[in-house]
């Protein structure tokens, strides 16, 4: 028997090509629609409203059309309780679990609509004492209250203003057609903008910034009070200490751009200076250690994250080798973000992505427009991309910011 149900959406749909989305989907999944009411903004900051009748085949067609339609900010209009189910076992929860969008979230328990907590995407929404959070699979336990199926689910997507903090003319695609100087100038203003109303920045970065002569301007900006916490690889560190102690990365002299007799040693030596030392922090301590990033961050009472990998040199001391540890450090370092800078760090940037809530303002730059691309493949969708060397574009930052 055909099964139908009344849904609806509001917000800035034309702008942000949500509602052509939506039509797209009913077409994909063989059902169909019929608009029952539909108010289109008559101004910029108006938003849109549309209410239609969608009708699938059976009844199992249409819950799987609702749940694709949910991330695009659909709703039912007949309000309903959200379904709650007991996680059967430790990390186990049951196969219609609600999976969580970096969109912001209301569940509505108890007749009232609650927002969820530590919103983040690929996470369960546990229900616990009338609020509502995200929760990794891994950390759901037995008995927890899990949000299953699409009743009682409210996504409230970010929606592309026409110009946000004239940024907007980037946000539509990743292009090297533009000048940096330009680009620069608007970053800057809003890392400006964050600050300037008690935000926090957060920069993730790679060892690209070190190879490209980017760290001079990188401390810099730390210096300055524009980075709260620096996310990164044991390799931005080592590379970052082998230039602060050798003037090399990977063994090439940076000032003359030629590699040196045994500069391949030069990374493991810097490892082993900060073994002898016990740490970072110790190594500043002593005087070991005296410029670079990871300097600024000890000096500027900036923290930082470094989570370990497989390819790891070392690692040094302060490096997290467990993943699931790194993991929540990087979570807890993100914690009220208002904008995060990707540098280079295809890997660490994506899990970063992850993260996040829609809310937060990302800039990643890269040489290479594919690690933008999958950034927004990922659903960061808020991330604005800009193609071009990360040690030029930290040396106009650093200047502009000055």
């Amino acid at each position: 028997m055909p099964a139908s149900e009344v849904i609806e959406a509001h917000g800035h749909l034309i702008d942000s090509g949500h509602l052509s989305a939506i039509f797209d989907k009913v077409i994909e999944q063989d059902a169909a629609y019929e608009v029952l009411r539909f108010d289109i903004g008559r101004t910029n900051d108006d938003a849109s409203r549309i209410e239609m009748r969608l009708t699938a085949d059976t009844a199992d067609a249409l819950a799987e059309l609702l749940k694709q339609l949910t991330p695009f900010g659909c709703y039912l209009l007949q309000e309903r309780d959200a379904v709650l189910q007991p996680a059967e076992k430790d990390r186990c929860v049951r196969d219609d679990f609600y999976s969580t969008t970096n969109h912001r979230t209301q569940v509505r328990i108890g007749g009232r609509w609650v927002e969820v907590q530590q919103q983040r995407m690929d996470a369960v929404i546990v229900v616990e004492g009338g609020t509502a959070s995200c929760r990794k699979l891994r950390d759901v336990r037995t008995g927890d209250q899990i949000v299953c199926g699409h009743e009682g689910i409210r996504v409230l997507p970010e929606f592309r203003e026409r110009d946000r903090h004239g940024f907007a003319f980037m946000s539509n695609d990743v292009s090297s057609e533009r000048r940096v100087e330009v680009t620069v100038g608007r970053v800057a203003a809003m890392m400006a903008d964050v600050k300037k109303n008690g935000g926090r920045i957060a920069v993730v970065a790679g060892p690209v910034v070190v190879h490209t002569g980017g760290v001079e301007h990188f401390a810099a900006l730390i210096r300055k009070g524009y980075v709260d916490v620096v996310l990164a690889g044991n390799a931005l560190a080592v590379h970052d200490i082998e230039y602060a102690l050798k003037g090399t990365s990977l063994g090439i002299d940076l000032a003359a751009g030629t590699p040196v007799e045994l500069g391949h040693r030069n990374h493991m030596a810097a490892i082993n200076t900060i073994n002898r030392a016990g740490g970072i922090r110790e190594a500043v301590a002593q005087g070991v250690l005296t410029s670079g990033v990871m300097h600024a961050c000890v000096t500027s009472n900036v923290d930082y994250v470094l989570a370990g990998s497989i390819r790891d040199d070392g690692p040094l001391p302060d490096t997290i080798m467990d993943l699931i540890e790194a993991q929540n450090r990087y979570a807890a370092a993100l914690t009220n973000v208002q904008m995060v800078l990707m540098l280079s760090s295809m890997l660490h940037s994506i899990g970063v992505g992850n993260m996040l809530p829609s809310s937060v303002k990302v800039v990643c730059v890269d040489i290479n427009p594919a690690v933008v691309t999958k950034l927004s493949d990922r659903g960061s969708m808020q991330t604005v991309g800009v193609v071009t060397d990360v040690g030029m574009f930290l040396q106009h930052l650093a200047r502009k910011l000055d």
